[in-house]
């Protein structure tokens, strides 16, 4: 087992709600956060200067792609490894949304990849609640039972729902927050459209690699504000 700050797993919302050109937004915001400086300054100041992380994209029950496995970030080097990766495999799709089986299999797989760490995170990304298998503040319960963290990026587009079902409701920070978030330093950065995606990943992504407390949600009000973006509590 090698020892490493952190183990991140980085579950990314794929349903049908979450249309092509979302999920490339998506996907690039993760490609160009894994990259940026401050992003692997955050990586480098741990203890062991290095975290292990793997990328999965979910939607329902039955859906759960390991885009690219376990690998350890420490340098800019391997960081850019990582998101070349991602580059090149294609994106997925699926119907439902199983945030609850996202959870059971993110903590399979920390409990059976080869690294230890002191802290353990599942990053997940959705544009919409629970709605396939069984209920997800089960799922949570139980990974923060094995000393899991799950910290949550809801993203509320604007856009059209391919599925016809309108845009997702207001309340999905609200949802995450009540449902799905759990664990030690717990948070959520509620993001609004996926055009923001990629600088608010950077801020969530420097913040639980750091192991911060904080929980954020965005303003309407100040929405494209970089100074007012995030409200804390």
């Amino acid at each position: 087992m090698k020892p490493v700050d952190l183990e991140l797993v980085l579950a990314v919302d794929v349903s049908h709600s979450v249309d092509e050109y979302e999920a490339d937004l998506q996907r690039r915001g993760y490609i160009e956060a894994l990259k940026d400086p401050d992003v692997i300054d955050s990586i480098r100041s741990g203890p062991l200067g290095r975290i292990a992380v793997t990328y999965i994209e979910w939607a329902g029950e039955q859906h759960q792609i390991k885009v690219v496995e376990w690998s350890i970030l420490d340098s800019h080097k391997s960081a850019k490894t990582f998101a070349d990766k991602l580059t090149r495999r294609p994106i997925s799709s699926a119907p439902s949304t199983s945030i609850s089986r996202m959870i059971d299999v993110a903590s399979y797989e920390i409990s059976h990849n080869d690294f230890i760490a002191p802290r353990s995170v599942i990053d997940i990304s959705g544009d919409g609640p629970n709605s396939d298998g069984r209920h997800v503040q089960q799922a949570r319960n139980d990974a923060i039972n094995q000393g899991i963290t799950i910290n949550g990026l809801p993203v509320l587009s604007f856009r059209p729902n391919p599925n016809g079902l309108g845009a997702p409701s207001a309340w999905l920070g609200a949802y995450y927050l009540k449902n799905v978030i759990g664990g030690e330093n717990a948070f959520l950065i509620e993001v609004l459209g996926f055009e923001a995606f990629s600088e608010i990943l950077k801020e969530k992504l420097k913040r639980e690699i750091k192991g911060t407390s904080e929980i954020a949600f965005n303003k309407p009000q100040s929405f494209g504000n970089p100074d007012k973006r995030n409200r804390t509590y």
